[in-house]
């Protein structure tokens, strides 16, 4: 049977997706919070976009990791994820401990044009962790599942623990591993060589740059909820400086330049 186009298209863009891992530069996937922003830095040249589950429960007047936001989540997908660029979405643990249940919302992503998923651990069982990954694969082959472990975020670091989630997570074929809150290039430059599918780190103002991290053989710099902050930031900077009776300074885009990307 013919595919659809549509599922041809989308097929094709979640396997251009899965090879910008594997590109001579590591991909830089900033992460957006509403349609503005998602459009705002697709605008600026960025092929992929990814969403970032701190700004999305925010936004919402929700708490992040409590997997409160499935619906809003699925909302912003829905609003852009048929976009000519790439959308891949921070899910949390996948809002369930029930891998058939993650796996079902991950193949309503898929259906609205994502093209990549990623799924924290929270630093609960590795093998509940691993069959939600193996889960949503069966169920959508074509997602890269981006897996991400919180040794470095929520516990004290270990690297054994963190290799022993990595292996089983890859084993249960994830595309792709995270661990966020690893800086350190004497720990990433090792666990790049010890992991045989893509390394993503979390990128800090405080750590290495992005080239040093390319150096290294990373191959995925997630941004995280940093933009959102540093939005959140520049909004109370510029109403300080208005209070003060001076002019804000940076870039502003118009109210004509907003409503123009929300309504396309």
């Amino acid at each position: 049977m013919t595919a659809h186009p549509k599922q041809t298209r989308h097929a094709e863009a979640a396997t251009a997706f899965a090879g910008l891992h594997h590109a001579d530069e590591p991909l830089l996937l900033p992460n957006a919070w509403d349609c503005a922003s998602a459009r705002a830095l697709a605008g600026r040249g960025f092929r992929a976009v990814a969403t970032t589950s701190l700004g999305v429960a925010a936004a919402a007047g929700l708490p992040d990791g409590e997997a409160a936001t499935r619906e809003e989540t699925l909302r912003l997908a829905l609003a852009v994820g048929s976009e000519p660029w790439l959308l891949s979405v921070d899910a949390e643990g996948g809002f369930s401990e029930d891998p058939d249940e993650v796996a079902e919302f991950a193949r309503e992503l898929y259906a609205v044009g994502v093209v990549g998923i990623n799924l924290e651990d929270g630093l609960g069982p590795a093998d509940r962790h691993a069959a939600k990954i193996a889960a949503v694969k069966e169920a959508v082959p074509g997602l890269f599942v981006n897996a991400r472990t919180d040794t470095h975020w929520l516990g004290d670091g270990d690297v054994t623990d963190t290799i022993a989630r990595l292996d089983a997570y890859q084993q249960a074929g994830a595309d792709g591993v995270f661990v966020p809150g690893l800086t350190d290039l004497r720990q990433i430059a090792p666990l790049v060589r010890r992991v045989h599918a893509p390394l993503n780190v979390l990128y800090s103002p405080d750590g290495p740059s992005v080239p040093r991290l390319a150096e290294a053989g990373v191959r995925r710099i997630s941004l995280g909820s940093l933009l959102y902050r540093r939005a959140l930031g520049a909004a109370l900077e510029a109403v300080a400086e208005i209070r003060a009776g001076r002019t804000p300074a940076g870039p502003t885009p118009s109210y004509g330049e907003v409503a123009r990307q929300v309504a396309s």
